[in-house]
């Protein structure tokens, strides 16, 4: 069946023919790809390839490609937040996967390899600050894949377990359950890294369980969280873009893992004191492994 023609506002190019919020050319884009939260950690990486072939910033979104051991790599910042990761994945997948002159999606697609380099708090006590963690799973508490047609792929009875156990207000989100890529689950396990299950929220304060001056609606959902158990597993960590990034590879047919760099311990109340050299040392490590 041919392919619809998609109008200029679904895909939307900029005058010199990149894509609307990354300012990328297809052409500019590796099949390898680093996200990064923070515009300034994308040299934090790049600093360490062979050649930067080229670079580009727009908003909070910044990308250096270049070359590593003589593998092509991009490092992209995300920004902030799953409503963010939709925006970077849709545009990524648009970039390999839609032909900009027809406007018509191609007949054969490019599975991109995704790797999220990002800081996280530990939720369980005996996980230590400045460790590196590959989140198995992720459970997201945001809505972002509720938005979106086939999710058959979500753990549902995990996220049912959960919703029972933690007693789960009906106004927030459903939470959905997600599972990094086999393959680069496998390539990354080592001694280096411990495995675990990711927990991502709306918020960096409330939806954490922070309060500065604001009461909570669950003081006690950070306990829940900690406590609750699936099939021997725990949830072990906090942050903002896994179960984004893992949903939407699943549905674009990408594959991806999210490596964290554990920088706080909610339980201990704790937090690193270099946090700066555990993200380059987890850099550094990535780099080895897929270069």
């Amino acid at each position: 069946m041919k392919s619809k023609t998609l109008s200029p506002s679904e895909l939307i190019l900029n005058p010199d023919g990149s894509i609307y919020h990354l300012n990328l050319l297809p052409e500019q884009l590796a099949d390898t790809i680093i996200t990064v939260g923070d515009p300034d950690r994308v040299g934090a990486v790049s600093k360490y390839f062979d050649t930067i072939e080229f670079e580009v910033q727009k908003r909070e979104f910044k990308t250096h490609t270049g070359t590593i051991n003589g593998k092509r790599i991009s490092v992209i910042s995300t920004g902030i937040g799953t409503d963010n990761i939709d925006i970077v994945f849709n545009e990524l997948d648009a970039l390999k996967n839609i032909d900009f002159k027809t406007r018509t999606v191609k007949n054969e697609l490019t599975s991109l390899e995704i790797i999220r380099i990002g800081t996280s708090g530990a939720i369980q006590p005996e996980i230590e600050i400045d460790s590196f963690m590959i989140s198995e799973k992720a459970i997201g508490f945001d809505s972002l894949l509720h938005f979106y047609g086939d999710i058959s792929f979500c753990e549902e009875a995990f996220s049912e377990a959960f919703i029972s156990q933690s007693n789960w207000n009906p106004k927030k989100s459903k939470p959905y359950v997600v599972s990094a890529d086999e393959n680069l689950l496998e390539k990354f396990s080592s001694e280096k890294f411990i495995k675990g299950i990711t927990a991502t929220n709306v918020g960096f304060y409330g939806p954490q369980g922070r309060t500065l001056r604001l009461s909570l609606e669950d003081e006690t959902m950070n306990e829940k969280i900690r406590n609750f158990r699936f099939r021997g597993k725990a949830i072990t960590n906090l942050e903002m873009e896994t179960s984004g990034i893992y949903g939407m590879a699943k549905l674009l047919g990408h594959r991806a893992i999210s490596l964290n760099a554990i920088l706080a311990n909610r339980a201990n109340g704790t937090f690193s004191k270099n946090p700066e050299k555990t993200i380059d040392s987890l850099i550094k490590s990535t780099l080895e492994i897929i270069s």
